[in-house]
């Protein structure tokens, strides 16, 4: 990259883009511009070396500041959450394609060098993910496009706006599509939480109430598999930096679970056994989704390594301490 060009994060006051910043601020690249649409007060991490900007990325004329002597641009800015956040907010969802729209017509304008788009596996087909023993899923299962409903229709939108942006203007991008990450300084509460976090709140939350009882979304025999977060910066580095990762790709852990296998890891952490109220009615995404991680494994030698229970006990023990300092 250009010396002295800004390596620009966008939703950098996330959870992902926070360590993001974090990640390579410990590796001294920079100069880093982190930026949010949220009072810096409410960011997940915030380092006073960095250039910190509050704007709103669904406004054209903000990106166009915010792309201003930027070289390498990490856009993981959007209104999104957990599966109850997503299946309740369907329209905010598909509006966060204002960002991606304006990021990339900003990154044509300021000549940006290189591009980086986070996708998610919400873009894979629902049909192919009706079954929870389903075969992992591969990037070319995003077609026929039959996306999540809002949130997935918007990844998948803007996954091909970087392709085209890329073939019309010859901008260089990079496509991840993520596949729940999870991890410590993340969100465990308030709505927008993902099933990892949310587990171990609520298997926290019995254990400091005495109240050994969990509700579970759905009948627990959901798959996914759950990515932690330091597999995630490193394998979005390894993409961004890829001579030959032209098309979007997974990056997730290949590790499938059910939800109830969640549980138990979460459990056995806490040393206890609940007992589980199931709730049908509640949000819980498709019944199947694993990540099939052949692709990354070809192209770049690499796929994820932390296993979930060792990610998990790192999660847990963090969102136990920060309910406990939260009390005081």
């Amino acid at each position: 990259m250009s010396t002295q060009k800004k390596i620009v994060v966008g939703g950098a006051g996330g959870f992902i883009g926070g360590h993001l910043v974090a990640d390579l601020r410990r590796q001294g690249l920079g100069p880093l511009r982190a930026i949010d649409i949220k009072p810096l007060g409410e960011w997940y991490q915030k380092f006073d070396d960095v250039e910190n900007l509050v704007l709103d990325l669904s406004e054209k004329k903000a990106c166009e500041n915010a792309l201003d002597g930027a070289g390498l641009v990490y856009n993981l800015a959007a209104d999104m959450g957990g599966m109850g956040f997503i299946e309740n907010n369907r329209a905010l969802c598909m509006l966060t394609v204002l960002i991606n729209t304006h990021m990339l017509m900003a990154a044509k304008k300021h000549g940006i060098e290189r591009f980086f788009y986070s996708s998610s596996a919400c873009v894979y087909a629902a049909g192919k993910q009706r079954d929870p023993n389903l075969t992992a899923l591969k990037e070319e299962d995003a077609y026929p496009a039959e996306a999540e409903d809002g949130y997935g229709w918007e990844k998948l939108f803007s996954e091909r706006m970087c392709r085209h942006f890329t073939e019309d203007f010859g901008l260089l991008t990079r496509v991840a599509r993520f596949h729940n990450v999870y991890g410590p300084e993340g969100t465990y509460e308030g709505g927008r939480e993902k099933a990892p976090a949310a587990i171990c709140r609520k298997v926290i939350e019995a254990k400091l109430s005495g109240k050994h009882e969990i509700e579970i979304w759905g009948d627990g025999h959901q798959t996914r598999s759950f990515m932690y977060i330091d597999d995630c910066l490193y394998g979005i580095q390894k993409i961004m930096h890829s001579t030959n990762v032209t098309m979007p790709i997974n990056l997730g852990s290949s590790e499938m679970v059910t939800i109830n296998q969640l549980v138990d890891i979460a459990e056995n952490i806490a040393g206890l056994k609940l007992k589980r109220n199931y709730n049908l009615k509640a949000p819980k995404g498709v019944n199947g989704r694993n990540s099939d991680n052949t692709l990354i494994q070809k192209l770049l030698d690499w796929e994820p390594s932390i296993s979930l229970k060792t990610g998990l006990e790192k999660t847990y023990r963090w969102i136990y301490d920060d309910i406990q300092k939260k009390k005081k």
